[in-house]
C-alpha cells in the first residue's frame, strides 16, 4: 500500500540537505493538479509551464520526457492524488547566485485538497507578485495579503494595482461575467491552468470569452464574478471589497462543466 504522501528529489527520497536547502532559499518554480487513475485535465499545459519556468529561472530545462518519468514515479499506484512538481538548484545561494543548468525536481505527492470554497468574499489589497508570469516559490507577500484580508473579515486578498487596475488573486485567477460573455483581466499575472481550462471549453456551453483592462470603479458593470484554480475549478465570488454581487449558480455551474469538458491527458 502506497503511503498518502511522499516527497522525492529526482526520484530519489528527499534528503536532509535538500530539505534544509529549501527551508532557507526561496528560489524555485512549482505547478500542482489532481491525478485521476494516471491522467490530469490540463498536464500539457502543466509541462510547459515547467519548461518555461525552467528555462527562465535556470537556464536550462529537465525535458518533458524526464519530467513525465519523475511524475509516473511519484504518482506510483495511486489512483486519486494530488501531485505538485517543483525546481529548485541547491547551486545557487544568496551569496553564490550565478549558477545555470538543469534544475532538480522535486515531487510531492498529498491526498486532494478541497477547493477553496463555495462563495468567497474577497478584500482588494495593493500588491504585485514579482515576476507575476511565474508560479514562483517566493510567497511572502502573497501570504502577508492573505493574513492582512482575514484580518479585516474576508476569506481571501486579490491583488490590484496603485489606480486599482484588477490582476489576480492569492492563488487563483478572476474573473467576470457580464450578459454570456467572460471577461479576463489584462494585467501582469500568472495565466492559470483552470483559467485556461475553462477558456478552451466556453463555447461547449455557449459562453463567449474576451480580455480587458479593468479596475475596481468597473466593477458595477459585470452582473457576477468568480475564482478558479486547479483545485477550484469555478467558485462565486460574492463580494469584492464592498462591492457584492448576486449568487450565480447556474453561471457557476457552465464554467465547471467548461472546465470538465477538457479530456484528462495521460501522464
Amino acid at each position: 500500500m502506497v503511503p498518502d504522501s511522499v516527497i522525492l528529489v529526482d526520484g530519489a527520497p528527499v534528503t536532509e540537505a535538500e530539505l534544509t536547502y529549501l527551508a532557507l532559499v526561496n528560489y524555485g518554480a512549482y505547478t500542482s493538479f489532481r491525478v485521476e487513475g494516471g491522467a490530469v485535465r490540463g498536464l500539457d499545459l502543466h509541462l510547459a509551464r515547467l519548461e518555461a519556468s525552467a528555462i527562465d529561472l535556470f537556464g536550462e530545462s529537465p525535458g518533458e520526457a524526464r519530467l513525465r518519468e519523475l511524475m509516473r514515479h511519484a504518482v506510483a499506484d495511486r489512483d486519486d492524488c494530488w501531485l505538485r512538481v517543483s525546481l529548485f538548484s541547491p547551486e545557487i545561494r544568496p551569496r553564490d547566485a550565478g549558477w545555470h543548468g538543469c534544475p532538480r525536481v522535486m515531487t510531492a505527492v498529498f491526498p486532494p485538497p478541497p477547493p477553496l470554497g463555495e462563495a468567497l468574499r474577497v478584500l482588494p489589497v495593493t500588491y504585485g507578485r514579482e515576476a507575476a508570469h511565474l508560479k514562483h516559490t517566493a510567497g511572502f507577500g502573497l501570504m502577508r495579503a492573505r493574513r492582512t484580508a482575514a484580518a479585516a473579515g474576508f476569506d481571501d486578498a486579490l491583488f490590484v494595482g496603485e489606480q486599482g487596475q484588477i490582476a489576480e488573486g492569492t492563488l487563483w485567477n478572476i474573473g467576470f461575467i457580464r450578459g454570456e460573455t467572460v471577461v479576463w483581466p489584462q494585467a501582469p499575472m500568472l495565466a492559470g491552468v483552470a483559467q485556461a481550462l475553462i477558456g478552451r471549453g466556453l463555447e461547449s456551453v455557449g459562453l463567449n470569452v474576451v480580455s480587458e483592462p479593468m479596475r475596481l470603479l468597473d466593477l458595477g458593470g459585470f452582473e457576477a464574478a468568480f475564482l478558479c484554480n486547479s483545485a477550484t475549478p469555478a467558485c462565486a465570488i460574492t463580494a469584492i471589497g464592498t462591492e457584492t454581487f448576486a449568487g450565480a449558480d447556474a453561471m457557476i455551474a457552465r464554467l465547471q462543466q467548461a472546465w470538465r469538458s477538457n479530456p484528462r491527458q495521460p501522464i
